[in-house]
């Protein structure tokens, strides 16, 4: 796949082994996929004990939904797992949203910012109050996040009725660079896979 770093680990302990893939959109800003983000995968990585997809997404800097969008659709799988930090998140929903035929098993959203009245405003996402999706989603939030407080994730509570939300005690944005909630919300999902 186009601007993806996979790590391959020999040992495996998930529920997922064999059975999904898991894709992980970074969040924006400059030198975030190979510096702050990259903590999250390896972390995930850690904890699942299984390579995820991490794919460069374009301009990471100055991120635009127009250039994200397409290598969205170009990384994601059907039945894959998809996990979104921050803006990668908010565009990764945006355009699940926007493209019923993509059909991933679960959406995991990490500090997502929500685009509308009493989140962040945008000039490329159209705000939204529902988000019609026949996929489990699951929003985690640190209590510490000043970035991307846990208002956005009670905004995104009534505009996704059927999301199972986390609020992490003490975690800042970047969840303290310990996804091992999130790895165990990803294990759940791979568990019911028949």
């Amino acid at each position: 796949m186009r601007g993806c770093s996979l790590i391959s680990r020999s040992v495996t302990t998930s529920a997922c082994k064999n059975r999904v893939v898991i894709v992980f959109i970074q969040g924006a800003g400059r030198n975030v996929h190979d510096g702050w983000d990259r903590k999250l995968v390896d972390s995930l990585e850690r904890e699942l004990g299984l390579e995820v997809t991490y794919p460069l997404m374009p301009d990471e800097a100055d991120p635009h939904y127009a250039a994200w969008k397409p290598v969205l659709r170009d990384v994601i799988a059907d039945g894959a797992i998809l996990v979104g930090h921050s803006v990668g998140g908010t565009m990764l929903l945006h355009a699940l949203a926007e493209d019923p035929e993509i059909k991933p098993r679960a959406l995991i959203l990490i500090a997502a910012p929500y685009i509308g009245a009493g989140g962040w405003p945008s000039d490329e996402l159209a705000a939204r109050t529902h988000f019609d999706l026949n996929v489990p989603v699951v929003l985690f939030y640190g209590s510490a996040d000043t970035t991307v407080p846990t208002a956005h994730m009670d905004l995104y509570a009534k505009a996704i009725p059927n999301a199972t939300v986390h609020v992490l005690a003490g975690r800042d944005h970047q969840l303290n660079n310990d996804l091992s909630e999130v790895a165990r919300a990803i294990n759940h999902v791979c568990a019911a896979i028949v």
